[in-house]
């Protein structure tokens, strides 16, 4: 099994940053696309940004400019650097990854979510 585990969540001002990290583990034969996707409450889970193991990004239109997602594929681990927080960021943020666990069998894993709260 593949495990991910996010950090770095919490409680920042309006216009703060903060920064997330997700490390996989487990049977990770080959380490595909990673992201990140939020929830806010009585709202659809959203993409946020992605990164593909090449280092190709994709953002969400509301984070362009504000969040950079980068990766460390020696340490299994995905980032996403939070700048300018605005209060409509508050959301529960997971971590996604696309996992080789065998050369034929591949999935899709996600985090427990960290909590990521901006005050006004």
């Amino acid at each position: 099994q593949v495990q991910l585990v996010e950090s770095g969540g919490g409680l920042v001002q309006a216009g703060g940053s903060l920064r997330l990290s997700c490390a996989a583990s487990g049977r990770i034969f080959r380490l595909n696309a990673m992201g990140w996707y939020r929830q806010a409450p009585g709202k659809q889970r959203e993409l946020v940004a992605t990164i593909a193991s090449g280092g190709n990004t994709v953002y969400a239109d509301s984070v362009k400019g504000r969040f950079t997602i980068t990766r460390d594929n020696a340490k299994k681990t995905v980032y996403l650097q939070m700048n300018d927080l605005k209060p409509e960021d508050t959301a529960l943020y997971y971590c996604n990854a696309e996992v080789h666990t065998t050369l034929l069998k591949s999935g899709s894993y996600w985090g427990q979510g960290t909590q990521v709260t901006v005050s006004s």
